[in-house]
């Protein structure tokens, strides 16, 4: 029976798009899944601040009156003008193993997107790289993270049966704190070193609030500014700025945020940590109510925290990228990480070519576990 797809026309339509995926995955015990409120405000073009540069629609694909798969649409007008190109992207895909339907999903993208004048279809990505980007191709025994997302190993197979390429990969690192909390020795004089060169200093606050008045747009600027470069990036907008300032300084422990700024108090560098929310989000099933709510409380709140933390955000100014200011953020934060307990780090996706971010990992334990992958192929005529 052939594959119908159903563009999503309603708020009801919405909800089985996002339910979709912790259906799939339910069973599974390496998919780490979002939690419904926040796919839904991600999905409300009144809600998220993408949608002032972003155009957007999602499809929900059914066989035999089952639903079997979905995938959203996304045209990210300032990544076109940024990098002068003219994709459509496909995000928020999932699919039975059924070649019908990935086919028929990636055909309502194609379709979309040659309505608009594009010339080749990417993907997976979000409106911006705050949202999970790539579909994972190594790593699908290890547990995923709450910034990215977890598919089968068929995903991918359907990708290339389809002929679509390799556009980008992500690598994925778990990093293992020091025994005894101790910064290696040519980390420590590195850092050192390099706040008497250049008269840095070492920030930090146990105010949310005081952050936020201090550095908290700064923060984000320094963030659009240190990202430039990577692949695909669109500077996030006041608006999403404001959005991700209410959205994480309130929750992260301020011990877990180190900032590094010059003799004018200007920031050049920001580290930002979290505590692992992957079991918790896991025990939530996607739910805040009626209990999910507690098993994110004992970790955001109770701080009863495992033995695995997430690199949330590092970022650092591009005159000081190449020297040592990543050293220093963590020089003051790998001593913090042993005392609160944690035994390993999440790096989160971080694109294979970009070396200066690796190289700042050579000093410590670490393996490459995960990897993802952005595909592309054109759009036939």
């Amino acid at each position: 029976m052939a594959v119908t797809i159903k563009k999503v026309s309603n708020k009801s339509e919405l909800k089985k798009f996002i339910r979709l995926n912790y259906e799939m995955y339910k069973e599974n015990p390496y998919s780490v899944p979002d939690l419904y409120e926040d796919m839904l405000n991600t999905f409300d073009k009144k809600k998220n601040g993408a949608f002032d540069f972003c155009e957007a629609d999602y499809f929900l694909a059914y066989k035999e009156g089952k639903l079997v798969g979905r995938v959203a649409a996304i045209l990210n007008k300032k990544a076109n003008e940024t990098w002068g190109m003219k994709h459509v992207r496909f995000g928020w895909i999932d699919f039975i193993d059924d070649p019908e339907v990935s086919v028929a999903l990636i055909k309502a993208v194609e379709d979309w997107g040659k309505e608009r004048g594009m010339t080749h279809i990417q993907g997976p990505l979000g409106f911006t790289d705050f949202d999970a980007e790539g579909m994972l191709i190594e790593g699908f025994d290890q547990l995923s993270t709450m910034a990215t997302t977890y598919n089968f190993p068929y995903y991918p197979q359907h990708m290339e049966r389809m002929g679509f390429e390799k556009d980008a990969d992500w690598i994925e690192l778990k990093l293992f704190v020091p025994e005894g909390g101790q910064v290696p020795d040519k980390h420590r004089r590195i850092s050192e070193m390099i706040m008497k060169r250049y008269n840095l200093s070492i920030k930090k606050y146990s105010s949310a609030k005081k952050i936020k008045e201090d550095y908290g747009q700064a923060i984000f600027d320094l963030m659009n500014e240190a990202y430039a470069p990577l692949y695909g990036y669109s500077a996030l907008s006041p608006k999403q700025i404001n959005q991700y300032i209410d959205m994480f300084l309130p929750i992260v422990d301020l011990r877990m945020v180190t900032l590094i700024t010059d003799a004018e108090q200007k920031l050049v560098g920001v580290g930002i940590s979290m505590p692992s929310l992957s079991e918790a989000l896991q025990k939530a099933k996607g739910k805040l109510f009626p209990f999910g709510w507690w098993h994110l409380a004992k970790v955001l709140y109770l701080k009863k925290y495992g033995k695995c933390l997430d690199l949330l955000l590092v970022a650092v100014k591009p005159e000081y990228q190449n020297k040592g200011v990543n050293a220093l953020l963590f020089y003051d934060l790998i001593p913090t990480y042993y005392k609160l307990g944690f035994t390993y780090a999440e790096s989160n996706p971080e694109l294979e070519m970009n070396d200066k971010v690796q190289a700042q990992w050579d000093y410590f334990g670490h393996e490459i576990h995960k990897r993802r992958r952005c595909f592309i192929k054109a759009i036939e005529d």
